[in-house]
């Protein structure tokens, strides 16, 4: 699988202010990357793409808002609202041994220990300490995993892959095995 030469960091999401300041909600709540980088490419909605230079990053708890070079007013910063954000990967420093930017997991075909096939990766949800894998297969139900060892024994990039190991879920309201049964203590069940 050949790397992107950008990343997907979030989007914009409304126009701030009067002088064309932009907030840029990053889909990791904890990301600094627009900290660390002088550039992004902007995908609007109607699919033109810009590269634009970043002049000032102010974070807030939500998103960060942004002063770009060239755009000097409400209109132009609303224009610009829906747009999807990349910054570019040579702009970065690569991940350490065993890490990987989460933009890179996107795409990837999900598979379990033995090999067969569980779906793609569509999507990475950021609603915990780690995010979550949203895997995806035509025919069946939506697989949500979390991004950790014991979920994720392992991850190949380059071959495309990443290997699943699903957390069981548990049907609430229907007995198991050992469950109690009505009018039984659950301390009674074997």
């Amino acid at each position: 699988m050949t790397q992107r030469p950008h990343l997907e960091l979030g989007f914009v999401s409304r126009a701030h202010g009067l002088r064309g300041e932009v907030a840029i909600r990053a889909f990791d709540p904890g990301s600094e990357t627009l900290d660390s980088v002088d550039r992004i490419l902007v995908r609007t909605r109607s699919g033109e793409e810009r590269v634009m230079v970043l002049e000032a990053v102010r974070p807030t708890p939500k998103e960060d808002i942004v002063a770009l070079e060239g755009v000097d007013s409400r209109t132009a910063a609303e224009a610009l609202v829906g747009a999807t954000v990349f910054v570019f990967r040579e702009d970065l420093e690569p991940p350490a041994e065993g890490e990987f930017f989460q933009g890179d997991l996107v795409g990837l075909t999900a598979v379990d220990e033995s090999g067969a096939e569980l779906g793609c990766v569509e999507e990475l949800w950021a609603t915990g300490e780690v995010p979550n894998l949203v895997i995806r297969a035509k025919g069946r139900p939506e697989l949500v995993v979390p991004f950790a060892d014991e979920f994720v024994p392992a991850v190949d990039i380059a071959a495309g892959r990443i290997v699943i190991r699903p957390p069981e879920y548990v049907e609430v309201g229907r007995p198991g095995p050992g469950a109690a049964k009505e009018g039984e203590d659950p301390g009674d069940a074997e």
